[in-house]
């Protein structure tokens, strides 16, 4: 089964908020370099959200033309 655009943007954000979750605990136990990974893995799945956003969007828009 082939995913759609919407669906590999969801399953991206997912991963990318599983690959941060140890540099989250390494920022937990006291690790500052970490936080600066964990703020940049949040900057990712913000641009992911916003696609998958902008997705939605466009193919509601598409069906009420």
């Amino acid at each position: 089964m082939q995913l759609t655009k919407l669906e590999n943007l969801y399953q991206t954000m997912l991963e990318t908020l599983q690959a941060g979750i140890p540099d989250l605990e390494k920022f937990q136990g006291g690790n500052m370099s970490a936080g600066t990974r964990v703020r940049k893995t949040m900057q990712t799945v913000k641009t992911l959200a916003q696609e998958v956003r902008t997705t939605v969007q466009e193919q509601k828009n598409a069906v009420a033309v």
